[in-house]
C-alpha cells in the first residue's frame, strides 16, 4: 500500500485537495492529522492532562467555559465539567499562546508539538494498518506539519500544495474574518515558509516529490492534481506489487527500505541547509 503525504501551509488549498482525493474518481481514504490532533487532546486523554499541566497555570482562558447544564449548585473543580473528564481546550487561547515568531512562542510551540505529535503518530499508525487490511492500494496522509513532525521519512510520495504569501493572507482573512492582520500573519509564519517546503519536496526527486501551485482557480487546481495522480498510479503497476500480498515479510523489508531512504533524504537536506547557513554567516 502506498502512503502519499499531502501537505501545505495555511490557506494554500490543501483541504480542498484532500476532499478532492476522497471523491470519485480517486476514492482514497484520508487520514487527517488535524482531526487526529483534536481527538488526542479531548478531555480525559493523557495529552489533555499534559497540556493542562504545562499551559494551565499561565493561561487563564485555556479551557472553554463550564457548560450551562452542569447542574445548579454543583461546584466544579478548576478544570472539570459536569462529566468529570474536564472542559474542552480553548483552541483560540492556546493558539494565541503558541503562534508567533518570538522565542517564547517558538518554545511554547515546540513543547506543545512534543505533547501532541507522538499521540498523533500512534493514532495514525493504527489507521494505516486498518486501511491496509481493508485492501486499499493507497492512503492519503493529510499532514500540514509534515516536515516539522519528521513524518516525511515514512512517506514514499509527497504532494505539496503551495500558494504565494499574498494569496495565503487573502484566503486566510476571508476564511477567518475574526483574525486581525497580525494574528493571521503569525499563523502563516508559525507553519514555516512555503518556499522552504517547496524546496524540500522538490529535492526528493521525480515521482517522489510533487509541488502543485494553487494561485489560480479551483478548476486549474483539479487539473494539476489529476496529472499528478496519473503519475503516482504508475508506481503501483507491475506484477511484483502483488508479491507483497503473498509474501508479507518481503513487504516489511520493502517498507523498511523506503523508511531508510526517506531518513537519508531528510539527513541530506539538513546537511545541505547547515552548509548554506554557514556560508551565509561568513
Amino acid at each position: 500500500m502506498l502512503l502519499l503525504a499531502l501537505t501545505g501551509s495555511l490557506a494554500t488549498g490543501k483541504s480542498t485537495v484532500s476532499v478532492l482525493l476522497s471523491e470519485p474518481p480517486y476514492n482514497l481514504p484520508i487520514i487527517d492529522a488535524d482531526l487526529l490532533a483534536r481527538k488526542v487532546v479531548e478531555p480525559g486523554t493523557s495529552s489533555y492532562r499534559k497540556i493542562l499541566k504545562h499551559f494551565g497555570p499561565t493561561t487563564p482562558d485555556l479551557l472553554l467555559p463550564a457548560s450551562a447544564d452542569g447542574g445548579a449548585g454543583k461546584k466544579l473543580a478548576k478544570y472539570q465539567d459536569g462529566d468529570g473528564k474536564g472542559r474542552p481546550i480553548n483552541r483560540a487561547a492556546l493558539g494565541r499562546r503558541v503562534f508567533g515568531s518570538s522565542e517564547e512562542r517558538k518554545r511554547d510551540r515546540k513543547i506543545l508539538n512534543s505533547i501532541i505529535h507522538p499521540a498523533v503518530r500512534r493514532a495514525m499508525a493504527f489507521s494505516i494498518l486498518t486501511h491496509f487490511l481493508c485492501g486499499h492500494w493507497a492512503v492519503i496522509l493529510d499532514i500540514p506539519l509534515l516536515y516539522d513532525s519528521a513524518l516525511d521519512i515514512f512517506t514514499p510520495v509527497i504532494l505539496m500544495i503551495a500558494a504565494s504569501p499574498s494569496i495565503q493572507m487573502q484566503r486566510l482573512r476571508l476564511r477567518d474574518p475574526h483574525l486581525s492582520a497580525e494574528e493571521a500573519e503569525d499563523r502563516v509564519v508559525s507553519q514555516g515558509g512555503v518556499s522552504e517546503k517547496v524546496e524540500r519536496t522538490e529535492a526528493r526527486g521525480p515521482r517522489r516529490g510533487f509541488v502543485v501551485w494553487n494561485d489560480g482557480s479551483k478548476a486549474g487546481l483539479e487539473e494539476k492534481v489529476w496529472r499528478v495522480m496519473r503519475e503516482v498510479e504508475e508506481r503501483r503497476k507491475g506484477w511484483w506489487k502483488w508479491v507483497f500480498w503473498v509474501c508479507w515479510p518481503l513487504a516489511v523489508v520493502w517498507g523498511l527500505w523506503e523508511v531508510g531512504r526517506g531518513w537519508w533524504e531528510r539527513r541530506q537536506w539538513e546537511r545541505s541547509r547547515t552548509r548554506t547557513e554557514r556560508e551565509k554567516g561568513k
